[in-house]
């Protein structure tokens, strides 16, 4: 049944080039931006969110947490749902949620109604990324076009954190906290506009069905992962709270991926994942998150804290990673059809390593240009080369599964960032205080030799995470 169903999508996928495709390639890169914006403006705002609303430090936390929670658990049960009820539809739903989520966000007068709103566009969110992915895999099915299109999504998507980081200091300091919320409600607009005008409504998937079990143990097994990581940050890996939802999360996945092998329409069937070049593209993705947004976490501090950047200066140096990252779209998007997925990702994750140990190496009295402008150039330049192979090789030929199999790629980029800013923030941490105590007077230098630290064990990770991928890939590239 599968086959039949996966065939009938492919030949409709592969008919006669739609006329509105670059329209609808950049509606549904517009509804990725304002998810990628989402993800880091609110960051910056955070602070003035607390005054305004009186937040606790518990409840300034779960600002961030709930989102990621909604968001990194809901990602393959939004796949599912966008086959079951239709990519367009599915995106249409998502785009309007997460605008209205955002409304009420920037119109919260209580700590609660903003958790609500965030809570809410995590979820909506969800379902709207899966079938941007589904629908730009079903777009641009052609060799010489799906590489130009999945670069320019992969720019797209990469430089919206470093555009929320700006977006969210001219805003917070020009204006109000709320217009980081106010302002998805222009970009929901013109995207349901642009899908409305360009996206072809796709027919609904025949036996598709939604698989109940599977996607409550993948939700509280990916909810339960993110929310252990994000305390493991703030209460330290030994506490109850941390290690609890921890074994959770991973009893829950261990039980997931066993359903997942004896039920008939599983929500993620495991060839998915068994095939190598897929693996290979998550497990790519999962440890450029670990490195990059520790390292995103860190600069910010570093910019702020120790060299006295404002925040709207902060926003404009990350522009650096921005640049780097459309260098390495540019570069690698012409190689996606032609070169081997190992020659591909492998390059693009030694990169974000030697972006890594440079950062390592940055002091207090470093500058930007010859310190820290290098480190989000390199570290740009490997997440764009990463990013963009990732996902075209995960939706390339998957047929029914192209929802579910995009859905990976963001699911593995949430675990990442969640286990890879607690892991490496524990470290840095630990190593700063260890500092500390030879160095009592020396609180600025600690805190750098801290993100030295674990500037350098992450540098060491992506390094074996390359091989891993060499080594998951395989010679064989023949179906590429």
């Amino acid at each position: 049944m599968t086959t039949t169903v996966g065939s009938a999508r492919l030949s409709s996928d592969h008919a006669a080039p739609d006329p509105r495709r670059w329209w609808a390639l950049t509606a549904v890169a517009t509804a990725q931006l304002m998810i990628g914006i989402d993800l880091t403006i609110v960051n910056i705002a955070l602070p003035s969110m607390q005054r305004s609303l009186d937040l606790s430090d518990p409840d300034r936390q779960w600002v961030i947490t709930l989102f990621a929670l909604g968001y990194g658990g809901l990602l393959l049960l939004g796949g599912r749902l966008s086959d079951l009820i239709g990519r367009r539809r599915s995106m249409m739903i998502g785009l309007t949620g997460f605008a209205l989520a955002s409304a009420l966000g920037g119109a919260a007068v209580t700590p609660a109604m903003l958790l609500t709103s965030r809570a809410l566009q995590g979820v909506f969110g969800a379902l709207l990324t899966p079938s941007v992915l589904a629908t730009l895999a079903a777009t641009f099915p052609t060799p010489a076009e799906r590489g130009k299109a999945f670069g320019i999504y992969g720019t797209v998507m990469g430089s919206s954190s470093g555009l929320g980081v700006v977006l969210g200091g001219l805003l917070t300091d020009y204006l109000d906290w709320r217009w980081c919320m106010y302002v998805n409600l222009p970009i929901a607009v013109a995207a349901g506009a642009g899908v409305l005008y360009a996206v072809r409504p796709a027919p609904r998937a025949t036996g598709v069905r939604v698989d109940f079990a599977g996607a409550l143990l993948a939700t509280i097994g990916l909810m339960a992962l993110v929310f252990g990581f994000a305390r493991a940050e703030l209460d330290g890996w030994g506490a109850a709270i941390t290690v609890g939802p921890l074994a959770v999360g991973v009893l829950a996945v261990v039980v997931f991926v066993w359903v997942q092998s004896r039920v008939a329409g599983p929500l993620l069937p495991l060839r998915v994942v068994l095939d190598r070049r897929r693996g290979g593209s998550y497990l790519a993705v999962l440890s450029l998150a670990v490195g990059m947004f520790a390292a995103l976490f860190f600069l910010t501090f570093y910019l702020q804290n120790v060299l006295g950047y404002s925040p709207v200066r902060s926003g404009l140096a990350f522009l650096s990673l921005t640049a780097g990252l459309m260098v390495g779209v540019r570069a690698v998007s012409p190689l996606l059809m032609r070169a081997p997925v190992r020659s591909l990702l492998v390059p693009g994750l030694l990169t974000i390593a030697a972006g890594l140990a440079l950062l390592g190496l940055v002091r207090t009295d470093s500058g930007y240009w010859p310190h820290v402008f290098p480190v989000f150039l390199l570290i740009g330049l490997g997440s764009g080369w990463v990013l963009v192979t990732a996902n075209s090789t995960a939706t390339l030929g998957a047929g029914a599964d192209t929802a579910v199999a995009g859905a990976m790629v963001m699911t593995s980029q949430q675990i990442g960032a969640s286990l890879g800013t607690a892991l490496l923030s524990t470290i840095a941490g630990t190593a700063a205080a260890a500092y500390l105590r030879t160095h009592p007077a020396s609180a600025p230098q600690a805190a750098v030799h801290g993100f030295n630290v674990a500037s350098l064990g992450a540098a060491g990770f992506l390094c074996l995470a390359a091989l891993a991928v060499f080594l998951v890939t395989g010679r064989d590239n023949s179906q590429r």
